[in-house]
């Protein structure tokens, strides 16, 4: 079998938790003895010589739609699902704020996917896409998916409440690496610190959560590039944060798994979050887990997890501090070992590629 994994072309100049998931499995399902292979949208492969495309992104379907006209090979799509209606409207303080308060969630995804064109950041969509829209390219896409490979169950059904129901539909965890991410014994917990490991950008929401731990007895690590169009919101954060808050770029794995180590709490306090692959990885790594309520990180943690209001510091402080005083969940480490590895991840979806091929 021969899988073309297709996803955004900017995978690995803006790297995110996605860039981590498509890598890893293409690695695990090569692994396995599928031939697979990383394909960004703005290439155009030879078609003919996959049996299946593997597509990643629902919310940019300007990237699917150029490729399934052209192919007439099935698909199926990791949607890896981000609903970005309140922070758009409520809580973005730049030059595109005003504009996005007076549009729907849909259209600010379009306009948004032909900026991108246009400023040369991304490829710019096909005419296809310019016609239907960002809500019925979606649409389309589902409806002609072979089969829908969601995070979580809450993720499925949240789009079929959205979109409709799709021909298949397949609940796949996020994985990590429990080989790479394995404690040691030399390094302790630093009772104080509190780290929040993600690309600093809006939607992270890093600027509430620094108001949240300024001054306070917690000392606040933030880990992340600024993203290319939000280096404003960069500025701002660096320009709020009181001395008990620091700044790292982005580390790579190897390096970051230290600071897990470390770190007592884990904090993710976006305006959504599917689930946070960073959260996975510090949870393995004994680190007590604050999400934001918006998304599926329930869906992982369930109780073993400490969930904030994004839009209140006053709540996302509360959270910290629970965590923060509560005893390492090495129980959550081991569970998230066990069940949410990448193997697994490869394994299941295996599966569901066999599952879409046995059907044709």
């Amino acid at each position: 079998m021969k899988v073309a994994l297709i996803t955004r072309s900017t995978l690995f100049t803006v790297r995110g938790g996605d860039t981590i998931q498509v890598l890893e499995t293409n690695n695990h399902l090569n692994k396995s003895g599928i031939q697979s292979e990383i394909i960004l949208a703005s290439q155009v492969p030879d078609y003919n010589q996959y049996d299946l495309l593997h597509f990643f992104n629902l919310t940019r379907p300007a990237d699917i739609l150029r490729h399934t006209e052209k192919s007439g090979v099935p698909y199926v799509l990791t949607p890896i699902w981000i609903d970005y209606t309140e922070y758009d409207k409520f809580h973005r303080n730049d030059r595109a704020a005003l504009f996005f308060k007076f549009f729907p969630a849909g259209k600010n995804e379009y306009l948004k996917t032909i900026a991108r064109g246009l400023l040369g950041k991304d490829i710019f969509p096909g005419v296809s896409f310019l016609k239907k829209g960002q809500q019925n390219a979606m649409v389309t896409v589902l409806k002609n998916c072979s089969a829908l490979l969601t995070g979580s169950e809450e993720e499925y059904l949240l789009i079929k409440k959205k979109f409709g129901p799709v021909q298949s539909q397949k609940t796949i965890p996020l994985g990590i690496d429990p080989l790479r991410f394995k404690t040691s014994e030399t390094i302790s917990k630093e009772e104080d610190l509190v780290l929040c490991a993600a690309r600093i950008e809006g939607i992270k929401n890093q600027f509430s959560l620094i108001k949240a731990l300024n001054n306070t007895a917690y000392r606040l690590l933030l880990i992340g590039a600024p993203a290319p169009n939000q280096f404003s919101y960069y500025r701002a954060c660096k320009k709020i944060a009181a001395g008990n808050i620091s700044f790292i770029d982005h580390l790579p794995q190897e390096e970051l798994k230290e600071y897990y180590q470390k770190a007592k709490v884990h904090v993710l306090p976006g305006w959504y979050e599917n689930c946070g692959l960073a959260s996975l990885e510090a949870a393995v790594m004994q680190c007590n887990i604050v999400s934001t309520r918006n998304g599926f990180a329930s869906s992982y943690f369930g109780t073993d997890a400490y969930y904030c209001d994004p839009a209140s510091p006053s709540s996302i402080y509360d959270a910290v501090n629970r965590a923060a005083k509560k005893e390492t969940n090495r129980l959550l480490a081991e569970k998230i070992s066990n069940t949410c590895t990448w193997e697994k991840t490869a394994a299941q979806t295996i599966e569901a590629y066999k599952a879409v091929l046995n059907t044709k």
